[in-house]
This record gives structure tokens, sequence and C-alpha cells, in this order.
């Protein structure tokens, strides 16, 4: 009988340990992760969310000061369908031209807005050309808000023109950082100056990119945000003190304002998440991992 020498045995040993550890350590951070989860989208099975604390519908309106006119569903929007078999997982929302009208989610619930202390993160993937695919003018693949990007609203946007950064906007009351207006907004260097990003963005039409936002500390005079690009950090915008006032039944998720391409898996957060969390969120075989846990 073969005998195995005591230095291997302790190896072998401690290999089984650290392995074991792995597991376990991954299916914690999972489970950590669908505690704090609010809302998820993955598209599989059409367009309602797979998880929400909030309403599950998406809407469509064709104006967003005239929300009474919104209807569930797609509708006015005949350039955004579900593209079957092409997400990042399964199945993904494609946009396929520039138009008129707006499809959301409500916020209320599925994102844990507060008047105090809000807190939070987003997780969505996206699959375009930004330079071949995105006609002129600003894009933003989300952009949570009850009035509009310049006012108590988080976004992600492309700039209007190539070649495009790719910047995280988290901007508080317009009547506080911009009391007296002249000109565009997006324009004004207050605004830009409230901005992070990235220039040269890897995205492209051959692979998914991942972008996660993390916030913390909004309504305080110390909020921050920051910005993640297949996992990493790529930008944080400190010392957020401007107020985010919502009226909270007019606030919603808005998808695709201006966007072409592919976008899928749609998750949000009542917490910001560690840096091992945001590791895992983006090394997950299927988003869905996190509902079976």
């Amino acid at each position: 009988m073969s005998h195995i020498h005591k230095s291997s045995l302790a190896t072998i040993l401690s290999l089984i340990i650290i392995v074991t550890f792995s597991s376990c350590k991954k299916d914690s951070t999972v489970t950590d992760l669908k505690q704090a989860l609010t809302f998820y989208a993955s598209f599989d099975q059409g367009l309602e969310a797979d998880f929400a604390l909030g309403d599950k519908r998406i809407y469509t309106v064709p104006n967003r000061k005239a929300t009474d006119s919104s209807e569930v569903g797609l509708h006015y929007k005949p350039d955004i369908r579900i593209d079957e078999g092409n997400g990042h997982f399964g199945n993904a929302l494609l946009f396929t031209e520039r138009s008129k009208g707006y499809v959301y989610y409500p916020s209320k619930n599925n994102i844990s807005y507060n008047t105090k202390d809000w807190k939070g993160a987003i997780s969505f993937w996206l699959k375009l050309d930004p330079s071949l695919d995105l006609k002129p003018g600003y894009c933003d693949p989300i952009q949570i808000t009850d009035v509009s990007y310049n006012d108590a609203s988080i976004w992600v946007d492309f700039t209007k023109e190539n070649p495009r950064d790719f910047r995280l906007g988290v901007i508080g009351d317009r009547a506080v950082w911009n009391p007296n207006p002249e000109g565009p907004d997006n324009e004004n260097p207050i605004f830009i100056k409230k901005l992070t990003g990235v220039k040269n963005p890897p995205f492209s039409r051959e692979q998914w990119t991942h972008i996660f936002i993390n916030f913390s500390g909004l309504n305080t005079k110390t909020g921050t945000a920051s910005l993640y690009i297949n996992g990493e950090h790529k930008g944080t915008r400190p010392n957020i003190d401007t107020p985010f006032t919502w009226e909270l039944d007019k606030s919603n998720i808005y998808l695709g304002l201006g966007y072409i391409g592919l976008f899928d898996e749609l998750s949000i957060y009542n917490r910001p998440l560690t840096d091992n969390e945001i590791k895992t969120l983006y090394t997950l075989k299927n988003t869905d991992e996190i509902l079976t846990q």
C-alpha cells in the first residue's frame, strides 16, 4: 500500500480548506446581495421585473410631464423590444432607434429613497459601439429622477459627440445648485464639476460591459457616488451636499433615453456594495443566482 507523505497530506488539506472557504465566502456574498436587493429585471420572462419591492411593470409615456397618460408595456416605442437569446444572460432589452417617448419602472419601493440618508447601488450591462450606434446628442442608458437629469437625479450618459465620454451624474435639487440659471444646464461649469467618468470607455458590439453605481450619504452634507466599469473603480464624486428632494410617486427609473444598443440584467440595492460584492456581481454566471440563494 502506498503512503502519502505528511507534508503532501498537509498541502492537500490546505487546498481543500481554501477551496471550501472560497465557495462558502461566495455563497455568503450572494446571500448578502439577495438581502439588499430591491429590484431585478432580467428580461428573460418578458418586460415585468423578476423581483420588485414595488411595481414590477414597465410603463410607456409620450411625455414625462404627462404621466397620467402612461400605459403598461411598450407603446409609442416600436424601436424597443425583447431580443431573445442575445442578452448577457438569456434575453435582453434592445433599443434600435432614438425616438420620442419614455419607458420606465416606477421608483417607489424599487429604490430605497430616503430624505435623511439615501444610499444604494445600481447594476446593469450594456452592449454597443457608441461611435457607430448612437445618434448625435446626449444618451442616458438609465436616469432615475422625479423631474429631469438636472434636478435630483442619478444617471449615466454618453456625451453628445464622438469620441464620447461616459459619465456618472448624481445631481441634487436644481433650485439649490443653480438658483439663477443661464444657458443650458448641461454646459454649465457648475454642472460639469458635479460629474465623474471616463474617456474612451471600453464598449463594443462584441462584448458586454458591466456598469455599476454606488452611492451613500445623499441628503446629508457628505454624500458620495462612484462609478465602476467591469468591476473596476473608475471615479468618485465626493462631498455631495446638495439635497435630493423627490415627489416619490412621480419618480421613475427611466431606461434608454437616446440609447441604441442592448441593455440587460438591471438590479438595484438598498445599500452601497463592497468591492468584493461588486466583483462577485460582475463575475456571476447568471444574476438570477441571487434570487435562488
